[in-house]
């Protein structure tokens, strides 16, 4: 494993483990699973594991592994502020001291304020008095460093790492994304100031790896050295030093290890011209057949009519990368199939879910595509027969 360094000399895995994807079963998380990949991990030299208070269950599942292992004081935990979800300085305090218990801890070493993406809501909370709070809590111990996780544009982004004295941050960054959200001018920004940035989104959701165009497919197949389209888009990251950490959502074990063995090989400057130059033509072709830019993060859930707006988005993404049949299918499958159904045609166009997207995409605008382009039909057939095929 490498490590890279941060604001204050510790030593970071470059490789972290994000906690939001274990595996489940019936509906909570496999604890047997989960500790078998965060033990593996730590095992091979991972120290950095990332989590949240909306990430079902995932606080207490890593705090029950840490505290059952034995290895809290070996590793650092990241977890975030829902501030969203507060409405006082005594509201804060409340929900923090919640995360302390779940985590089985008396301190966070990295904590966040969970989707700060603009400079208005850092002041709201500032009015609030957060800035006394954390330091406060940093003098005690009880949180070692503050950041912020972001989704939003560059502007936003240097204006908001220049609200505070920030000990870190962490952004949605990837090939794909490059210009795009705090993109390429955030990361370097962030970096000439001297605070470490935390890479979540490497794969966007998994759209860099599973259900790529063949016509990007193609391109990685072509190129020497010969890497997996998840190879490629960590050494990418992990080959610009303005990178501290990459975090990587890991339910398996073969992830777990495969990841690794990239962490442990890839190191600041080299990737060749050829690589870079291989990585824009996948960019070019998976752009060609993209209609709507969802990571599928879930922040826009739950949709008050029951729409499923992660799933229909990948259905459309998948409908124009892999053909009709297969985006028709998983449509299907997502929104038709079940017991309570969950169509774009639900959509009443009230608007809450645009106001929580990271990616800023019209939801309603482009659910009204989505329904045109995947209800034929033959979908409103299978739909209006779901209940009797779900019960049956």
């Amino acid at each position: 494993m490498q490590y890279r360094t941060d604001k204050y000399g510790n030593k970071l895995s470059v490789l972290g483990f994000g906690c939001m994807r274990f595996q489940r079963k019936a509906g909570s998380i496999d604890m047997a699973e989960a500790e078998r990949e965060i033990m593996l991990a730590y095992r091979n030299g991972v120290n950095y594991y990332d989590t949240a208070y909306i990430y079902n269950g995932s606080e207490a599942a890593i705090g029950e592994i840490f505290a059952r292992n034995g290895i809290r004081k070996d590793i650092h935990i990241a977890t975030k502020l829902p501030h969203y979800l507060i409405k006082s300085v005594e509201g804060i305090e409340k929900l923090f001291q919640e995360e302390l218990r779940r985590l089985r801890t008396d301190y966070v070493d990295y904590y966040l304020m969970h989707m700060l993406n603009d400079a208005d809501t850092w002041q709201r909370l500032l009015d609030m008095g957060i800035g006394q709070w954390i330091a406060e809590k940093k003098k005690s111990g009880a949180i070692r460093q503050i950041g912020f996780s972001y989704h939003g544009n560059s502007d936003t982004f240097c204006k908001i790492i220049d609200a505070w004295d920030w000990d870190f941050c962490q952004i949605q960054y990837n090939y794909l994304d490059e210009h795009s959200q705090a993109g390429r001018r955030g990361l370097h920004y962030a970096y000439a100031k001297g605070i470490p940035v935390i890479i979540m989104e490497p794969l966007r959701g998994g759209k860099l790896v599973n259900h790529l165009p063949e016509e990007a497919e193609a391109v990685f197949r072509a190129h020497e050295p010969r890497y997996t389209p998840a190879q490629w888009a960590f050494r990418w990251l992990w080959d610009q030093k303005e990178v501290t950490v990459v975090l990587s959502g890991m339910n398996t074990e073969e992830m777990v290890l495969d990841n690794i063995r990239t962490a442990s090989e890839t190191e600041a400057g080299s990737l060749t011209e050829g690589d870079q130059h291989m990585l824009s033509q996948v960019v070019a072709a998976i752009q060609s057949k993209m209609k709507v830019g969802c990571t599928g993060c879930g922040y826009c859930m739950p949709c008050p009519r029951g729409v499923d707006i992660p799933g229909t988005f990948a259905a459309w993404n998948r409908y124009y990368a892999e053909g009709k049949f297969s985006g028709f299918r998983e449509y299907l499958m997502c929104t038709a199939l079940r017991k309570n159904t969950a169509s774009a045609s639900q959509c009443i166009g009230c608007g809450k879910c645009e106001k929580h997207c990271p990616q800023g995409i019209q939801i309603r605008d482009m659910l009204k595509q989505a329904e045109k382009c995947l209800e034929n039909p033959a979908y409103k057939v299978v739909k209006k027969a779901a209940p009797w095929f779900v019960h049956f």
